[in-house]
């Protein structure tokens, strides 16, 4: 039972999930098929399960019949016995015989008995404390999935992880399943010839632009292409919306404007987004959204100990959030 309640529970987590529109938050919107097969595959292991349970109910009812069947005739077995002993006095010393083979065979029958509960006393405890964590294990993701509401990534996360930026080596180094900043690296994913041919194919998709706008659709893709191509790309018009970080490091006049991303999952999603410049006498709050636009210069980041690219804001703009604040990595 307590099997068919956990695949029962899975399965309503993620229909819940996804009937509520949050399914977002945990993976990229490309794969939303994926909750589709794994509430189908959930649902049908759960109805045999669901099978599996009754046919056992129903040979556990069987058994218990057949039983007390063997029970009955035993017991008329009994009353017989004992009318052919009350009538064949003559046979006591038979009789005496076969009850001491009786003794036996029950002393031995007692002693299998013994060794047996023994050796339950031993391995049971121990066995059924794993099983039981192992349900408890299952059971916690399940209910932080149902019962919990699922909170937006916003600056506190960034600065939770200490505002503490790879540098391009350490980017390049990354492995899936590990959460990734300022930049997208899609390498993780690909043989590095595999890696070159897609990073050579979306460079040709902004290269000849002037002007170039990052939205929801090519965000990742776009901060990709200029991180790993910065010089083909200086002097060029950039213009992407994000909220709005201030670094302990940074001065007055530079903000990171971060977008919180999935290339797959939550597992390796990040916040990327690239360090700003604004007009002196700017003053934004950590969270504020803002529409910017600006040309794209370099400086040398000390505390990335590295030149990166730096937007410098030509026009700027306060927006609302956005209902969705994810972006999605979009082959």
């Amino acid at each position: 039972m307590t099997r068919f309640i956990i695949l029962l529970g899975f399965t309503l987590m993620f229909a819940i999930i996804r009937q509520e529109g949050k399914l977002n938050m945990f993976i990229n919107t490309k794969y939303t098929y994926l909750s589709t097969i794994a509430i189908t595959v959930l649902s049908l292991l759960c109805i045999i399960e669901f099978i599996r349970l009754q046919q056992l109910d129903k040979a556990k009812a069987k058994q218990e019949e057949q039983d007390q069947l063997a029970k009955e005739a035993q017991l008329g077995q009994d009353r017989h016995d004992h009318e052919q002993h009350d009538h064949h006095q003559h046979n006591h010393d038979h009789a005496h015989s076969h009850h001491d083979h009786d003794h036996d065979h029950d002393h031995h029958h007692n002693h299998d008995e013994h060794d047996h509960d023994h050796f339950g006393h031993s391995h049971e405890p121990k066995s059924r404390w794993k099983r039981h964590l192992g349900y408890l294990i299952l059971f916690f993701p399940i209910f932080t999935g149902i019962f919990l509401p699922v909170q937006t990534l916003d600056s506190s996360f960034v600065k939770a992880k200490g505002f503490s930026f790879p540098t391009e080596v350490g980017m390049d180094d990354q492995t899936p399943g590990q959460h990734q900043f300022l930049k997208p690296d899609s390498s993780v994913f690909y043989s590095e010839s595999s890696y070159d041919k897609l990073k050579n194919k979306e460079l040709g998709d902004f290269a000849d632009l002037n002007n170039i706008t990052l939205d929801d659709n090519n965000f990742m893709k776009g901060l990709e292409v200029i991180y790993n191509y910065p010089g083909d790309f200086m002097g060029k018009s950039l213009t992407f919306n994000g909220f709005a970080y201030k670094g302990e490091q940074i001065d007055d006049e530079h903000y990171f404007i971060f977008r919180f991303g999935f290339i797959h999952c939550a597992a390796d999603s990040g916040v990327f987004g690239m360090l700003v410049k604004f007009p002196k006498g700017t003053v934004l709050n950590n969270d504020d959204w803002v529409h910017v636009t600006g040309k794209l210069t370099s400086e040398l980041y000390q505390p990335f100990k590295q030149t990166i690219p730096v937007l410098e804001v030509t026009s700027f703009d306060a927006i609302d959030a956005p209902d969705d604040p994810y972006v999605y990595r979009i082959y």
